[in-house]
């Protein structure tokens, strides 16, 4: 019921000229998202990796409509990592820890044509190949997952700078990892799933999820997987889950070059903190821009304690 409200209350464009202008949802927000600019989102990289933790750039925005605004994203991506080479070469991070980028096809263009989406990520991929970091390339509604795993697969093994994102609760995710493992491409951002999907297509009951993504992690952190280039990122902040992951490692003798933890800006931040201190690689999303009720209104959707969370702030406001 959440998920399905606050998934429509993301789509609504009259509610997010309203809601946006009302302060007190801003300071909620804020808690989820590091702020309005570029300059927003480095500041927050920087502490994270005071902290020990790795960062994530998350330049906001989906479902573009025009070819300009696609290429004004694509310019906003490469300014970013412009900055990020910046950050490099003037020592203030070392290259191990240089913030990865993600990018959603739609804000590249993928719903006006799929080449001007394919030419943009190009662009982004390498330039991002010569700053020296990664592109995470997000997965979204499942009327985009063909589309999105069709582009990877074109690019994967042409730029090894490249990971996707698989959504455990998708009945299809099964043979989606077994056919990257085949091809030698299973480079995967796991998650869970954060939009609303019809029965036909998606687990609907959270402990089906559960179980679909645990079977997922534990194919990818396999022997079998990783001797096939398999890399895992463990995108969940289910401290279960990340037991059972834990768990596996130490019994399969996993090396940490073939997986890292993924969890969301402003959420759990303890753990992350934790299993940093642990020697394990941490990466959080920061998520930053203009566009960010979207992002903020799914977050809501998945867990009933961020609602609350935003009730608390009425009174403040």
């Amino acid at each position: 019921m959440w998920r399905a409200l606050f998934v429509s209350l993301s789509r609504n464009r009259t509610m997010k000229e309203r809601v946006m202008r009302w302060g007190f949802v801003w300071r909620a927000a804020s808690r989820f998202v590091a702020g309005e600019t570029l300059e927003d989102g480095l500041r927050a990289i920087r502490e994270l990796e005071a902290l020990g933790i790795r960062g994530i750039l998350d330049h906001l925005g989906e479902n573009v409509e025009s070819e300009a605004d696609a290429n004004r994203a694509t310019e906003d991506y490469l300014l970013a990592l412009d900055r990020i080479e910046t950050m490099r070469s003037g020592g203030s991070l070392a290259l191990s820890s240089l913030p990865h980028l993600a990018v959603k096809l739609t804000h590249l263009g993928l719903d006006i044509h799929e080449e001007l989406c394919e030419r943009n990520l190009r662009r982004v991929i390498e330039r991002a190949a010569r700053a020296g970091t990664v592109v995470e390339i997000d997965m979204e509604s499942s009327a985009y997952t063909e589309r999105t795993l069709n582009l990877y697969r074109r690019l994967a093994s042409e730029y090894p700078n490249t990971r996707i994102a698989i959504q455990a609760y998708l009945y299809r995710s099964r043979e989606d990892v077994e056919r990257l493992i085949e091809e030698g491409i299973a480079r995967i951002r796991l998650c869970k799933g954060a939009y609303q999907e019809p029965p036909h297509l998606a687990y609907p009951r959270k402990r089906d999820v559960d179980a679909s993504y645990v079977r997922l992690m534990e194919r990818l952190l396999s022997a079998e997987a990783r001797a096939r280039g398999a890399y895992v990122a463990i995108a969940t902040h289910d401290e279960r889950i990340i037991q059972r992951a834990l768990s596996r490692i130490r019994e399969w003798e996993v090396p940490r070059d073939a997986f890292e933890f993924q969890m969301l800006y402003g959420i759990r931040r303890d753990l992350q903190a934790a299993l940093a201190r642990q020697g394990f690689t941490v990466r959080v999303y920061v998520p930053y821009g203009t566009e960010w009720y979207p992002y903020f209104m799914r977050r809501l959707g998945e867990r009933p304690a961020n609602v609350w969370f935003v009730v608390r702030n009425l009174f403040y406001a």
